[in-house]
Parts: structure tokens; sequence; C-alpha cells
């Protein structure tokens, strides 16, 4: 609902963006966001930010998303798989999402989502948001080329939305008054030997990064966690450490003046919706 000039759909959008593991400093830094009490209106997220942003807009608390994926290892996302157009099947990831999901579609979710993707055979970026596929949008936006074999949908073909939108910031910005983007592809250090993992990663990182720059410039609110680099797209064994990270910049950016100056127009923004939801209860319970 436009309540707020220029024709804005929405007052406050998140825009969460891929990094494999590191998606985990999303949790820390949503933890924050909540602690400075705005809710989004809206969720964009590519791969990682996909996987945070959906449980997030099905209702749970960053703590309980964490809590999902405490004590788990990759191989439980994955299944090897002969290696025609990947490495691996994402079938346990389908599966997890499947099960603990409420939501089986876009609009059954309690706030807007939006799930990035790349379509392989276009080479373009494909927005997800409504409907059925929701499942199968975020197992495509965390399908990495060659690791994973590309999900279809439809009959097409989509792999990991980091590709060529890492960090969908525009994706929902002309539809915001606010967006705070939260990314954790940061660039990665030169490994110290080179294997096919690490080639990979930073091929992939190398790509992810260079699509962001365009997209940073688009944040009211950037938050970037630092020191998270080093850990590989597939660690599952850090997760407190990166959570604690992505808290931790979040806070540093959220105590900066800029940053409070939203939030306190976020704050003005609730209380002026929730007194014209008063009123118009009290103009309908008068026509009764």
């Amino acid at each position: 609902m436009a309540l707020f000039g220029n024709n804005y759909d929405y007052f406050l959008g998140y825009a969460l963006s891929g990094g494999g593991a590191k998606g985990f400093a999303h949790l820390g830094a949503l933890r924050v966001l909540e602690k400075c009490e705005l809710k989004p209106d809206i969720i964009a997220g590519t791969s990682a930010g996909a996987l945070a942003g959906v449980f997030y807009a099905d209702g749970y608390h960053p703590e309980e998303i964490a809590d999902l994926f405490r004590k788990r290892e990759f191989r439980e996302f994955v299944e090897l798989t002969i290696p025609k157009t990947g490495f691996l099947k994402s079938t346990g990831l389908h599966s997890f999402l499947k099960k603990n999901l409420r939501a089986r579609r876009f609009e059954e979710l309690q706030m807007p989502f939006c799930a990035v993707a790349t379509d392989w055979n276009r080479a373009t970026t494909v927005v997800f948001s409504n409907g059925d596929d929701l499942v199968d949008a975020v197992v495509a936006s965390c399908s990495v080329p060659v690791v994973f074999s590309p999900q279809h949908i439809h009959g097409v073909q989509y792999v990991d939305g980091g590709l060529l939108k890492n960090f969908p910031v525009s994706v929902i910005r002309k539809k915001c008054r606010y967006v705070i983007g939260v990314n954790v592809s940061l660039m990665l250090p030169p490994a110290g030997k080179n294997n096919i993992r690490t080639m990979m990663e930073r091929t992939f990182n190398l790509m992810s990064n260079s699509n962001t720059l365009f997209d940073k410039t688009y944040c009211d609110v950037l938050i970037e966690p630092q020191g998270i680099e080093k850990f590989s797209m597939f660690d599952l064994n850090n997760q407190k450490i990166i959570m604690e990270a992505g808290y931790h910049y979040a806070a540093l950016k959220m105590s900066e003046k800029e940053s409070w100056r939203i939030v306190e127009k976020c704050h003005k923004h609730y209380q002026l919706t929730k007194k014209i939801s008063t009123q118009i209860d009290r103009f309908r319970g008068g026509k009764s």
C-alpha cells in the first residue's frame, strides 16, 4: 500500500546477497535489525540470501533459522551424481526446505519474498515472487554451476542467481522507500595452494563481486561483515563465528547517525500505519 508518496509499494525492503556458508552472517544482521524494531515489507535474496530470506519471510526468527542448520553437514543437503551438468544434486536441500517451510506458495509467506536465479540458456536474471514454485525457486537460486546440477522449473534450467545478480538490491529498489542491504560476499583472499575447490570458489567469487558493485550504490544502509572472507562457501562448521561477525558489523552500521535516521523514519511510519488502521477499524465498526 503506497502510503508514503512517490508511488512506493513498500516502505522498507531487505536485500540479502549470496555467499555460501557466509550467509550465516545474514542471521546475525537480522538479529540486530530486530533489536532496532525494524520489520521489512519485502525481502529479496540470492543464493544463501534466498535461503535465509525465505525462512525469515516464513516467520522464523534468526535464531530459529540457525537452529535448523546447527550440527548439520554439507553432505546432508546434496547427493552425488554422474557429473554431466554438475557433481552434486541438491535433493537434500529440496527435502530440507519442503520439510521445514510452513508455506508452500510464495503467497503463503508472511511477507513478500523474491528469490533470484539465473536462466542458464537465456543468460538472464529471473526473479521468482509468486506461485507454487517456492521451494524449487530457492533451490535454483542456490545451485552453483558445475558443483550442482541445474534446477529445472517448467522445463527451464536455472542456476545460482549470483552469476549475474549476487546482491539483489535493484530487484526491489524502485518499489521501496528504503532498502537495507547485507552483502556477505566480499573478495576472497587467494588460496595458499590451488585445487579444484579453491579455484572454483575464487572464480565464482570474482564473478559475483563484480556484479555487486552496481547494487551496492542503491542501498540506503549497506552492511558488510568483515573477516568472514576466509571461510569456504561450503563451511557449515563455523556457523557461530560467522553469525557473530554479521551481528557485530550490523550493530556498528546501525549505530551510525545516517542509519539511525532511517530507523526513526521507519518507526514514524509504523506509528502512522497503526493510527490509520485504528481509524479504519473504528469507521467500519461505526458503520456496522
